[in-house]
Order: structure tokens, then sequence, then C-alpha cells
């Protein structure tokens, strides 16, 4: 059984986590944790500014009926 190695691109090189530092790896896993988290953040502010936007419609509509 051949083992792989898991490839890490930075900056265009190639690297090999498996070849890496204890503490490089815990760098990349350090990474990978907050592109999630960057990524999940996105995600609740773009649910955010959409509900923000219904509830500024929802008003303009409401203000407008009454004019």
């Amino acid at each position: 059984m051949e083992n792989k190695k898991t490839p890490i691109t930075l900056d265009d090189k190639e690297y090999f986590y498996e070849d890496m530092t204890k503490e490089q790896q815990l760098m990349v896993n350090h990474i990978e944790d907050l592109n999630r988290k960057v990524s999940s953040a996105q995600f609740n502010l773009d649910q955010l500014n959409v509900g923000r936007q219904a509830f500024v419609k929802m008003l303009k509509d409401s203000l407008t009926a009454q004019a």
C-alpha cells in the first residue's frame, strides 16, 4: 500500500504536510481552521445583510402604504 503525501501550496510552491515539523503542521492546521471560520462568518454576514435589506424594504413598503 502506497502512502500518499498531502500537498500544501504556499506562494505557488508545493510542500508536503508530512515533511513539515510539528510546529509547521500546527500552523497549517490553524490556517485551515481560520479559513473555515472566515467562510462561516462570511456566510452569516450574507444572511444578516439579506435579512436587514428585507426589513428595510418591509418598512419602506409599510410607510408608503400609509401615505
